[in-house]
């Protein structure tokens, strides 16, 4: 079904709602004005091993925290479409969708999947797709549950990554775009970036919904 008509259809039975403040919305805002004013766009730059390029559509901070909450921990609701509508503005301001074949959302391990119900990576995949025409492929597999990125320091996390991830078609020559939620350090960015490299993709661009900023003295 057209995404577009599945959101249209889920609105007369499930009204849209701001993922920030719960507000009733029109059927294809992303968040209510209000809420809107508060969001800080990301405009920095960043690298990841393995990258081309790197794109971030918001910073991650108190603004966007509820809406992250509902994302990872809750029903999802409107926040999926809202953060994957401001990535793709991004990406088209980019040109990524005429410089990429397809999109990898950032896998889970089954078992987490099998937890929440759903990978929020690859419902903010599916929002950019509907909005630049990007197809969606899932290409890699995560094999191994890993500790909790946010609790380990940069070494920590590229060990806690080692080996985690496989791909499972052939991408050779490939020009990819791999999506997540939030980029923190990049680790797991890179460790999917340099893997698909290795197996033969042509490029691999990274893009997440949100950057958290570097604090100071760390």
């Amino acid at each position: 079904m057209n995404y577009f008509l599945k959101r249209k259809i889920l609105n007369l039975f499930f009204p849209n709602r701001c993922p920030v403040c719960d507000e009733l919305i029109r059927e294809n805002d992303r968040f209510c004005p209000e809420c809107t004013d508060r969001l800080t766009p990301y405009t920095g730059t960043f690298s990841i091993t393995g990258a081309a390029e790197c794109f971030s559509a918001l910073v991650y901070d108190k603004a966007v925290k509820s809406a992250v909450f509902l994302l990872k921990k809750g029903g999802c609701g409107n926040a999926d479409y809202a953060f994957g509508a401001y990535l793709a503005d991004v990406l088209k301001d980019n040109n990524i969708p005429d410089r990429v074949d397809f999109i990898v959302p950032v896998p889970m391990s089954e078992q987490s999947r099998r937890k929440r119900g759903y990978n929020q990576s690859e419902l903010i995949s599916e929002a950019v797709s509907a909005e630049t025409g990007i197809p969606v492929r899932s290409v890699v597999r995560k094999v191994r549950n890993t500790g909790e990125q946010k609790k380990l320091g940069r070494a920590g996390r590229k060990l806690n990554l080692k080996d985690a991830f496989e791909v499972t078609e052939d991408v050779s020559g490939k020009k990819i775009l791999l999506i997540d939620d939030i980029c923190t350090t990049g680790s797991t960015f890179s460790e999917i970036a340099v893997m698909l490299r290795k197996n033969g993709a042509e490029n691999v661009y990274c893009a997440s919904a949100m950057k958290a900023l570097k604090k100071s003295g760390t």
